[in-house]
């Protein structure tokens, strides 16, 4: 098996534009039954959260994406930021490659973020044993990056599975830290401009997508298209550097080197971002760096909707649509069509991955700046413990 059979099967997937054609089981592709499934998430985030610490919480969440891709190098994998976790898929001659980043990423979120994050790789073959599938899509954000859909049920299943504790990666040693170059969360939170930041996650209540919920799905894109309503939570413009960052002890835990001091680090980082501070400020073209050209990139890159086996967005929208989605949700519930977690906050937040800042492939993950995507599921979980009502029943 060769480094092609991943290129050829991802490359051959189709990339489609437009997000409201999401539903169309033709732009899917099955996974190749000896491929591996990798998730994280962050052991009682909704406690982290409610003592402030998202932008840890989201920086772990981030932190595999960043070394898988690293440890690879290459970004052409398929991946999904789920805000305190992620999931990807791999071929099994990037297994041992994989376990190895998981393995080190769990032990520095332990180690330098003082928090637990749970790692898993999981056959393709068991999850298909399982009567589910994993399929995956590839979804053009801009010219420059395109995001991975997954459907099928299995992306769920084994989250599931990993929670249990089935498939566990298990941490590396302390002392043993993963590639994260490229990690960064340097930008200022933004501030909601219609009124309300909405995070909102709606999965089919039968674990599987049937025509009513993919109905749901087209009547929430529709809601959101209305510009004057709602839209993605970055400014066209205005997007503004803070120095020095908040999340500046944090990036510094995350690109020191191995066995490397800590307060030096955070000194050298604290000249390297008042530099980029300077140059974003005042609009200083370095080299064959634009930084006009790279907001404008960072806009139209980021990742602020996507599919996971369910809808999970993250918009700047007013507070009359807010309701508008919140009371179409509760009915889809009340009639088993859905399961919705759903959050307001007043502001976004972005964490980063950018392997190189003169490339136009780098990416920015969005999220509620107040638990966003962490706190719409904590309700979905409530949710989903309940009883339904007799006579609410999947569709």
């Amino acid at each position: 098996m060769t480094e092609a059979r991943q290129d050829d099967f991802y490359a051959g997937v189709p990339v489609f534009a437009g997000f409201a054609s999401l539903m169309d089981p033709g732009l899917y592709k099955p996974l190749p039954d000896d491929w591996l499934v990798g998730l994280t998430d962050v052991v009682a985030s909704t406690r982290a959260i409610e003592a402030g610490r998202y932008k840890a919480v989201n920086t772990a969440g981030a932190a595999a994406i960043a070394a898988i891709a690293n440890a690879l190098g290459t970004q052409a994998f398929p991946f999904a930021f789920g805000g305190d976790g992620a999931s990807f898929a791999l071929a099994p001659e990037h297994a041992a490659r994989a376990q190895e980043a998981l393995a080190a990423t769990t032990a520095w979120v332990r180690d330098d973020l003082d928090l637990t994050l749970r790692a898993a790789l999981v056959p393709v073959s068991a999850i298909r044993g399982e009567g589910v599938d994993v399929r995956v899509a590839r979804f053009a954000a801009s010219p420059h990056v395109d995001y991975a859909m997954f459907s099928g049920g299995g992306i769920a299943w084994a989250t599931a599975a990993m929670k249990r504790g089935a498939f566990a990666v298990e941490p590396a040693p302390p002392g043993i830290r993963p590639d994260l170059t490229g990690l960064s969360c340097r930008w200022r939170e933004m501030a909601a401009t219609r009124g309300v930041v909405l995070s909102v996650i709606v999965l089919p209540a039968a674990g599987e997508t049937s025509e009513a919920f993919g109905q749901l799905v087209g009547t929430l894109l529709a809601l959101a298209a209305d510009p004057a309503e709602a839209g993605r939570p970055l400014p066209d413009t205005g997007l503004h550097l803070s120095w020095p960052p908040a999340g500046l002890e944090i990036e510094a835990r995350a690109s020191r080197r191995p066995r490397g001091s800590l307060a030096l680090r955070r000194l050298m980082l604290a000249a390297e971002t008042l530099a980029a501070f300077l140059v974003f400020r005042f609009g200083l073209r370095v080299g064959g760096f634009d930084p006009a050209r790279y907001c404008a990139e960072l806009v139209e890159n980021a990742d602020f909707r996507k599919y996971e086996d369910g809808l999970r967005l993250t918009l700047d929208c007013t507070p009359a649509l807010a309701d508008r989605i919140e009371a179409l949700l509760v009915a889809a519930e009340e009639a088993g069509i859905a399961d919705y977690g759903i959050h307001r906050q007043a502001a976004a937040m972005m964490t980063c991955f950018v392997p190189s800042p003169l490339r136009s492939d780098h990416v920015h993950f969005i999220d509620g700046a107040t638990g966003g995507y962490a706190a719409a599921a904590a309700r979905l979980k409530r949710a989903r413990r309940l009883p339904r009502e007799p006579g609410g029943g999947a569709c």
